[in-house]
């Protein structure tokens, strides 16, 4: 039998050897990578979703309806159990992927994206599918934008590890996947690509890859558009027009108001996260407190659980209100979902941010439209309007990406009205933003740990790798009152030409260079008299461990040195290794190396 369908397979090859070898060039291998992109991206969303729905059903339908919670009343003091129980079911997860399951995980993305070379492994589908479904299904502030992206990030690099793409190629393909998953979501293709540009690329794209991306956008929007119909995420129902060109000023304050509020939410949100990271409580019980406090802010204020879309709707179709019964509970909705969305975020809760933002922009956008138009009823638009900007401005201010912001309103709305005076707000929000704070919402976490994502290529590799991967231990030092002929015998016995000077205390108060003996090297009167600490240089720079080479490198440059002295974090005087610059230089050029062997 094998002999027979061996003998069949060489007359066919031989019959069809005359074919030209068909090898489909880089560009076409591209295209055909982000339409499988694209469509693998287009399921996962439709299962995130679909996860998700099932979860808030069960867990926050059901059980309102098991524990009989009605709307108002002394039956609302046990909603708290909701969200609690949500993160109670995020235990066995984050036991079973420790570090990989709590938290706000996109800034972590970012660094894997355009640093350590954009290896994901797939079972990042099921950790973001399921972590923030039982977060944001149970009641949890958060949003479900930063996870699908994540999951699309992940199916990219899973065709680029099938494929075996270079480390550039694979960051491309990462970025189409979140394309289409946030495109998918919102049923905003334009958005989707301007997400995986501004936000996953930084910025930094080709046209090459650019139709990539948007390959991959458009066919996720028809998978997700043929699951759930062309219906965008928001129901808009009036249209919004520009009524007086009076009004541009008021956008333009709109702006300036959004990008304070946006820097306040930022730090906000860091600050809570950075207090729960030093709370003396178990970490898998922190998730269960802060979706405690979120559950108690929703007694009063429900509309902050979950990612608010519902509401979110309600505020942009607005029309005519009163000013006393609506605009103050939307004006401390603002600062509540803030709180709400760091304590679940903060707390271990799993989630993203960009459903929050969409929800605070859009309270105050509606709380100023409502002002204005009470104070101005013949020249404004109505409050819809102004929530409209306000989602897409406060958006772009929070993440620094205003085309993210104001083509992903221009998609929701499909007005082409609302483009002028959301421009004008987001560009204004954004550069008040950046004013106030460098850093995005997604960005500060990577500046604290010294990582500067957006400095560059070469900043970003040299910021990911810490002093202690380089360094020499066992560094040779002298005592204070070594002479000078016996220091020459320790340089070149040693071969050191940097050594640490030490007193009695085994502190360091200073260091000698061959620069600094060499004046006096073949002095023979005077080097059993000139003793280490006559000719070291006292004010000595250092470096610390968790310092990181980019760091080390401008040190370098401070005073034209090879040699840094690392010191001890606890105990700054004492020495416990060298690095030099020709160490650091190979340890990045190493990891160029490794980047584009991936």
């Amino acid at each position: 039998m094998q002999s027979t369908i061996k003998s069949a397979v060489n007359k066919l090859s031989i019959k069809l050897s005359w074919l030209p070898h068909f090898r489909p060039g880089e560009h076409t291998l591209l295209i055909v990578q982000a339409f499988i992109i694209g469509i693998l991206a287009g399921v996962a969303n439709v299962l995130f979703r679909s996860t998700m729905h099932f979860v808030h059903d069960v867990i926050f339908v059901g059980g309102s309806r098991l524990l009989q919670i009605p709307e108002w009343g002394p039956g609302r003091l046990l909603l708290p159990l909701l969200p609690m129980f949500g993160a109670l079911l995020l235990i066995p997860l984050s036991l079973t992927f420790p570090g990989q399951v709590n938290g706000y995980g996109f800034p972590k993305f970012l660094e894997t994206v355009n640093i350590k070379g954009g290896v994901i492994k797939l079972r990042n589908i099921v950790i973001k599918t399921l972590g923030p479904a039982l977060t944001i299904g149970s009641g949890g502030s958060a949003g479900v934008e930063g996870p699908i992206a994540f999951v699309g990030g992940t199916v990219g690099s899973g065709v680029g590890q099938v494929f075996r793409v270079s480390g550039e190629r694979m960051r491309l393909l990462i970025a189409a996947g979140c394309a289409g998953g946030i495109a998918a979501t919102f049923n905003a293709p334009i958005a989707g690509v301007m997400f995986a540009s501004e936000i996953v690329l930084l910025g930094n794209y080709e046209l090459a890859s650019f139709s990539a991306i948007v390959i991959s956008s458009g066919i996720a929007t028809v998978i997700a558009r043929w699951f759930y119909g062309a219906n965008p995420a928001f129901p808009v129902l009036q249209q919004y027009d520009l009524v007086s060109p009076f009004e541009i000023p008021l956008y333009i304050m709109l702006g300036l108001i959004v990008g304070v509020l946006a820097v306040a939410y930022i730090k906000i949100f860091h600050r809570i996260r950075k207090k729960f990271e030093r709370l003396h409580l178990h970490p898998q019980l922190k998730p269960i407190f802060g979706a405690f406090v979120v559950g108690c802010i929703g007694i009063f204020l429900p509309q902050v659980m979950g990612d608010g879309y519902d509401f979110i709707g309600t505020v942009l179709n607005i029309k005519e209100v009163q000013v006393s019964t609506f605009i103050f509970p939307i004006i401390l909705l603002i600062f509540l979902k803030m709180f709400a969305t760091a304590f679940t975020l903060g707390s271990g809760g799993a989630g993203g941010v960009f459903a929050p933002a969409l929800f605070i922009g859009a309270m105050i956008g509606g709380s100023f439209g409502i002002l204005v138009h009470a104070l101005f009823p013949e020249y404004t638009a109505t409050a819809g309007a102004y929530a409209a900007v306000g989602i897409g401005a406060f958006l772009s201010a929070a993440t620094h990406a205003p085309l993210t912001g104001i083509f992903l309103l221009f998609e929701i709305t499909g007005d082409y009205q609302i483009i002028i005076p959301l421009m004008f707000s987001s560009i204004i929000g954004s550069l008040v933003a950046r004013r106030l704070n460098a850093d995005s919402i997604d960005t500060v976490e990577l500046t604290e740990r010294g990582v500067k994502i957006h400095a560059g290529r070469e900043v970003a590799i040299m910021s990911s790798v810490k002093v202690k991967d380089v360094m020499r231990e066992g560094v040779p030092t002298v005592h204070e009152h070594t002479t000078l002929s016996d220091l020459v015998n320790v340089m070149i016995n040693t071969e050191r030409f940097h050594i640490p000077v030490v007193n009695a205390g085994n502190e360091m108060v200073g260091v000698v260079s061959i620069q600094d003996v060499r004046p006096v090297m073949l002095e023979e009167d005077i080097k059993k008299i000139v003793r280490a600490i006559d000719i070291a240089t006292e004010k000595v720079i250092t470096l610390s461990p968790y310092d990181n080479l980019n760091t080390a490198m401008e040190r370098f440059s401070t005073k034209d040195i090879e040699e840094i002295p690392v010191i001890d974090t606890h105990y700054p005087k004492k020495v416990i290794a060298m690095v030099t610059r020709r160490d650091v230089i190979a340890a990045y050029n190493k990891e160029v190396l490794k980047k584009q062997a991936r």
